[in-house]
């Protein structure tokens, strides 16, 4: 609950600074291209994450009849993931970051996960070799395949070579990272706020509702389909991208295939409680789970529709998205955990809830903060897309100015904002009720017993995988061969990189202050608002130049194709503005671009370039196979300062302060000059 306070906090900031800039405060900190991600890995990570583990403590004790196999492994789980969320809550507001959705943190805190992940396994599958109930019901089905697949996911995302303690650069390139990203990226989603919240539904929803699962048969279904297909969608993140047609076709069929599964789960829910609906009048917590299948079906019903390719090339980059996302997250995850906590804390202090009262007015304000949120997002999402694309008959763009496109929505981000208020308000109603519950409880808690009742096993559908049930290693086996199969079969084709390459259009890597200033890009999150990424769509070529190839982004670690557009897309802005435009721009874009909400960087002008790292920053990228001759890689400061100190001569000349070589705002400007000009001719 402290972590979703955080979470919940952090985005109502980041959705107001879109709505109103100065809520940036001119601070390197809390700036939005730093603060987002936090929010999201607060949100995912810190709020979902420990739901999460608190639901599988509590249920697998129950559904195996023991304890769980070690104290000292749980506690260790406990404290050393809290304090992975505290590295994160330190290293991304002050710019460590490696830019991947979702995957944010530096190697550091990675080998903090592994290891903090591995403990988790270990006490859960123990526990499940120790148990005294010999079949696995479903809930626990869904709780192997989420720790069998993280791992797999986060380990394989996070292999990078370290540059020093908090830098380093991923051994994956161009597309290969944006396929391995994307494919850890979206099933993220599906094995971290998908797979392990449909374990606690198919635990609480029967034990809140007192009914059996409504379909054994389903829950079978649902499981193997839907570990088996999630896997292979990710690539629809990535259509009309440089991505090989094959990879986006084979994303978008599997995401639709989806469908099938996802509603077989939903119904699955939902007809659980037949019989029981009168409960919505006395055991309003009942309304949390309700709307949570609700908002699941709703989410995975839209994800797929996202994923037909004419569907994305209107939403994707737009706030379409970021509605669709959010429906999930406060919906389905939101409601389900508050949902968890309303049925566990009476139980876990041996007493009733404060007030059902303020339980009924929690989900109907927060209900009406989801809806404002999603709606307004939608809305802002398909105005976006039209605007990008509208033409006039004489074949040119009727809003050639991004700037128009973001203008047009900035009400509705202030509606956003409300629906996010309108949430956490619900949330401290839910905060308080649950701290007079606990401060009322009885002093003396007895032990709870573990010897609860199987809730909704069907002992008639006795057949061959009621047998797989009793093999706790042959089914997490089984698990693990589901996900590897379309994980293999995705990745492994754009590994082999150079078959994509065209040789005649290969490109220069990043001169010493290039990539000295793609970091500073990276650090203050300018890939959240700006793609580098031109899809082959009329209107795209005609406002940013033609499409994006594969070779313009094969030395990119990582790479920058993004994944929203609050800004324009950067891929070949490079020599479209004088040096001191970009110098402009960056203290204060209202000065070049009126009514632009992009925050103020005045600390660029500041902070020195770290010239001397750049030796082994371009000693690991040619370690990774990246063309530099050893001269420069040798002189790499030399290099760098050179060409420093001829854009900063132009930008005395026209007009700018003096001795700006050695600041970051000079190699942020050499590498945005150089996008889109790195082709060897």
């Amino acid at each position: 609950m402290i972590w979703a306070g955080a979470a919940f906090l952090f985005g109502l900031i980041a959705a107001i600074q879109l709505a109103f800039w100065p809520m940036n405060l001119n601070l390197e900190w809390v700036t939005f291209g730093r603060l987002r991600p936090l929010h999201t890995n607060a949100a995912i990570f810190a709020f979902a994450g420990n739901a999460i583990f608190a639901g599988i403590y509590h249920s697998s004790q129950r559904l195996l009849k023991t304890r769980m196999f070690s104290d000292t492994l749980s506690r260790i789980h406990f404290w050393g993931w809290q304090l992975i969320i505290v590295a994160a809550a330190i290293t991304l507001p002050l710019g460590y970051t490696q830019s991947k959705e979702y995957a944010e943190l530096e190697w550091p805190i990675d080998i903090a996960i592994t290891l903090i992940w591995v403990v988790f396994a270990v006490n859960f599958f123990m526990t499940i070799r120790n148990r005294r109930e010999k079949h696995l019901y479903v809930a626990l089905w869904f709780y192997i395949a989420t720790i069998i697949t993280v791992a797999v996911l986060h380990i394989v995302n996070s292999i990078e070579i370290p540059v020093s303690f908090l830098q380093s650069y991923p051994v994956y390139a161009g597309i290969q990272d944006a396929m391995v990203q994307w494919w850890y990226g979206h099933n993220a989603v599906a094995f971290f706020l998908t797979t392990p919240f449909l374990g606690l539904m198919y635990y609480y929803v029967p034990k809140a509702a007192n009914r059996p699962v409504y379909s054994y048969r389903l829950s079978i279904i649902h499981f193997w389909a839907l570990v088996f297909i999630y896997i292979w969608a990710g690539p629809h993140h990535l259509l009309y991208t440089s991505l090989p047609d094959w990879a986006q076709t084979l994303g978008m069929i599997f995401s639709l295939m989806l469908w099938a599964p996802s509603w077989g789960g939903m119904i699955n829910g939902l007809l659980t409680l037949k019989g029981s609906w009168h409960l919505l009048r006395t055991e309003p917590l009942i309304k949390f789970f309700v709307a949570a299948l609700t908002f699941y079906g709703m989410a995975t019903f839209e994800g797929p529709l996202l994923s037909i390719k004419s569907v994305s090339a209107l939403g994707h980059y737009t706030d379409w998205i970021v509605g669709h996302v959010h429906s999930g997250a406060l919906g389905w995850n939101g409601f389900l955990t508050f949902g968890m906590i309303y049925f566990l804390v009476p139980r876990l202090w041996n007493t009733t809830l404060y007030s059902k009262k303020l339980l009924e007015n929690h989900f109907w304000i927060g209900l009406t903060g989801i809806l404002f949120y999603y709606i307004s997002m939608v809305v802002a999402g398909i105005t976006q897309g039209m605007m990008w694309r509208a033409i006039d008959k004489d074949g040119n763009l009727v809003y050639p100015d991004f700037i128009e496109t973001v203008v047009r929505i900035v009400p509705l981000y202030w509606v956003r904002a409300l629906g996010g208020l309108l949430f956490i308000i619900g949330f401290l109603l839910m905060c308080y009720n649950i701290y007079m519950t606990i401060r009322l409880a009885p002093k003396a808690v007895p032990e709870k017993s573990v010897n609860v009742s199987r809730t909704g096993y069907d002992e008639q559908n006795a057949g061959s995988h009621r047998k797989l049930e009793g093999m706790g290693f042959v089914f997490s086996v089984l698990a693990f061969l589901a996900i590897l199969v379309g994980s293999v079969i995705e990745i492994y084709p754009t590994l082999s990189m150079h078959k994509y390459v065209n040789p005649n259009q290969i490109t220069d890597p990043y001169t010493p202050l290039e990539l000295a200033g793609r970091d500073v890009y990276l650090k203050e999150g300018c890939y959240v608002c700006h793609s580098q990424q031109i899809r082959p769509i009329v209107s795209e070529v005609l406002r940013y130049g033609k499409a994006s190839t594969i070779e313009e982004s094969m030395y990119d670690r990582p790479f920058q194709w993004g994944s929203k557009r609050t800004g324009p897309d950067l891929a070949r802005v490079g020599k479209k503005y004088p040096n001191l435009w970009h110098l402009n721009h960056m203290i204060d874009p209202r000065s070049v671009t009126p009514k632009s909400i992009m925050p103020n960087y005045p600390w660029l002008l500041e902070k020195n370039t770290d010239f001397i790292v750049l030796r082994k920053k371009l000693s690991v990228m040619k370690y990774l196979g990246v063309p530099y001759d050893d001269e420069v890689v040798a002189n790499a400061d030399i290099h760098a300062q050179k060409q420093a100190q001829e854009i900063a001569a132009d930008l005395e000349a026209n007009g700018a302060a003096k001795g700006l070589a050695k600041k970051e705002i000079v190699a942020l400007i050499a590498y945005l000059q150089a996008l889109g000009q790195k082709g060897k001719q």
